[in-house]
């Protein structure tokens, strides 16, 4: 499916700083740039991510925000940064907690995130047990607990209802009927994946990124395009995105 749309407000859930950028900041400055509030949450610090000499995990969480926040902003989005440890993330009930509270303050129509059920996507590749336990966190939030104020009460009690996200968009997975074309992106995303300075040193992802994104293009006949499996929660009464022209 190639229908635009363009959420209000957009959530991107992932477990690292980078992770957004290697995958679909296309998507999120496309929407920044049609209006849509973008959201990153980013659950962890990505605190262990370096070999070099001297550096310590709380020294290396500063310098990934603050990449991330300059990301970020190449890209149009505001930054959440839950704090998790980089390496232990698990799916657990607090973070679930913390996703809810989140969905339900900020009111996201979209909510992407990664597929849980991704585990080797490549022979020679295994996913991050992070990004998996980052993806059934997010897809938990999103249905049934951001939708059931019994389920958390103190929440409700604080002003924070229920909220129904109308679309899941997943990303890093197999299954894909979704695609946006981020030919008038691609190079805000490779620009914001530079600034992760700390994870890529001297190397430049341009050539990689327009080729993978090139490869998702010729699926559907854009340029550079990125694929999602989406998820409608929507209620059928809505009206539909028009079609792009």
């Amino acid at each position: 499916m190639t229908a635009a749309y363009f959420p209000r407000t957009a959530m991107f859930i992932f477990a690292h700083p980078d992770d957004i950028e290697f995958g679909v900041a296309g998507t999120a400055a496309k929407w920044a740039q049609a209006g849509s509030r973008v959201i990153y949450v980013v659950i962890t610090d990505g605190n262990v991510g370096s070999h070099d000499d001297g550096m310590t995990a709380e020294k290396l969480a500063e310098i990934r925000r603050a990449e991330q926040t300059a990301a970020g902003e190449v890209a149009g989005a505001e930054c959440v940064f839950l704090g998790y440890h980089d390496g232990f993330l698990q799916p657990t009930l607090e973070l679930r907690k913390d996703l809810v509270r989140l969905i339900r303050q900020y009111k996201p129509d979209a909510v992407v995130c990664t597929d849980p059920t991704n585990f080797f996507p490549t022979e020679n590749y295994i996913n991050h047990p992070d990004h998996r336990a980052g993806g059934t966190a997010a897809l938990d939030a999103v249905f049934p607990a951001a939708e059931m104020d019994l389920l958390y009460p103190d929440l409700a009690a604080e002003g924070l209802t229920g909220h129904k996200v109308d679309y899941v968009f997943i990303t890093f997975s197999d299954r894909v009927n979704y695609f946006v074309d981020i030919t008038d992106t691609i190079d805000l995303k490779i620009e914001a994946l530079r600034k992760h300075v700390s994870q890529l040193e001297a190397w430049d992802p341009a050539d990689m990124l327009r080729e993978w994104a090139a490869e998702t293009g010729k699926r559907v006949g854009f340029a550079y395009a990125e694929g999602f499996y989406r998820i409608t929660q929507k209620s059928l009464d809505t009206p539909a995105p028009q079609p792009e022209v």
